[in-house]
């Protein structure tokens, strides 16, 4: 049933106001918060909209929950500069307010990024490849290297995976549009770092499935924990091998 702006539907059990804008929102984790789970980044996002007083909608029915869509979370563990979400409102803000008192009431190392009004269109829909940083500590280049031309020259890596439904089968290989290796110039000590752009496939491959393929197919041997950061997701470039700016179509838009 259609309602007026800012009226409840009253035929709804616990009638909460409709939404009236959506924004869109890049965060990142960083530092020792890349170890957040996506569930506790959701408890603590729920605790900052409060905290910040943003007017968010809540579903109707007996438990309303907050009109909050979560797209490709990283893997805990795994540092992110570009991760994403969109949240509804029950009246219109300006973004960069928004954007500043949500960073100001997260705990340092989850960061508001960006803030954009959403313009039509899926964000999901964008987000078909992301950019991923891989420091290997103890790892030198030239090893690193060898690794990578192996994995490259194959045509098919396959890796395992323990998922709900049990372990599953994954090609690695065909997720990856390209893998580099370069030198880690800031450590005193020998750290490769791999450059690696993936396709979003179901499931996504993820950089422990990368490094995996690394050590079956190139013989990849890690003497440290590696250090994975999440660079950047949207769209894809499969000729370039580049990832674009998901939130530039709203960004731009009249």
């Amino acid at each position: 049933m259609t309602t007026l702006e800012g009226t409840p539907n009253p035929e709804a059990p616990n009638p909460q106001l409709p939404i009236v804008q959506k924004l869109r929102i890049r965060y990142a984790k960083r530092g020792r918060l890349r170890f957040t789970s996506h569930r506790d980044f959701a408890r603590a996002f729920e605790r900052a909209v409060r905290r910040a007083g943003i007017p968010i909608a809540f579903s109707s029915g007996f438990t309303p929950h907050p009109k909050i869509s979560y797209a490709n979370a990283s893997p805990t563990g795994a540092a992110s500069e570009a991760e994403y979400l969109e949240i509804g409102m029950t009246r219109a803000c300006d973004a960069a307010q928004v954007r500043e008192a949500l960073d100001a009431a997260l705990p340092a190392g989850l960061d508001i990024v960006d803030v954009v009004v959403a313009r039509p269109g899926a964000l999901a829909d964008r987000l078909q490849g992301s950019e991923w940083q891989i420091a290997l500590p103890g790892v030198t280049v030239e090893h690193a290297s060898s690794a990578v031309a192996g994995f490259l020259a194959a045509d098919e890596v396959l890796v395992e995976r323990m998922m709900k439904r049990g372990l599953r089968t994954l090609d690695c290989r065909s997720a990856v549009q390209r893998l580099a290796v370069r030198l880690d110039d800031t450590s005193a000590a020998p750290c490769a770092i791999l450059d690696v752009v993936v396709r979003h496939d179901t499931p996504s491959i993820r950089p422990d499935d990368v490094l995996a393929g690394l050590r079956s197919s190139g013989g990849l041997e890690l003497e440290q924990t590696p250090i994975a950061t999440r660079l950047a997701q949207g769209p894809l470039d499969t000729d370039e091998g580049t990832v674009g700016d998901p939130l530039a179509f709203d960004r731009d838009a009249p």
